[in-house]
């Protein structure tokens, strides 16, 4: 088994809260998510249509996709309902430093 592979996402800073922050991280599109004190990474492509979810709306630790208004769980990737019915991956994230200059390292690993 080997060890989680984080790779550096962003900065603190760059996370306004409940903005969904895009990045690319291994050629995957990822979402990046500052919302309730906490920060999640999830995949950013919708699971019903092939839209970026980083350019939908954050509400109660949901994203939202801006085409038919599914939304997922930050923290499991689960769809609230239809249009979608697959989840998204859902990555670990963690936070090494102090502040807005703390990096956000994401890893592609997905979470179970």
């Amino acid at each position: 088994m080997s060890a989680v592979d984080f790779q550096p996402a962003c900065v603190l800073g760059d996370l306004a809260e409940d903005t969904p922050h895009r990045v690319e991280i291994a050629g995957t599109p990822v979402a990046v998510v500052r919302t309730e004190g906490e920060v999640f990474a999830v995949n950013d492509i919708c699971s019903h249509a092939n839209v970026s979810l980083s350019e939908g709306e954050v509400e109660n630790c949901q994203i939202e996709c801006w085409l038919h208004g599914s939304s997922f769980d930050l923290r499991t990737g689960k769809p609230s309902g239809p249009p979608a019915t697959r989840p998204i991956p859902t990555y670990p994230v963690k936070i090494e430093g102090e502040g807005p200059a703390a990096t956000v390292l994401v890893s592609l690993t997905q979470e179970s």
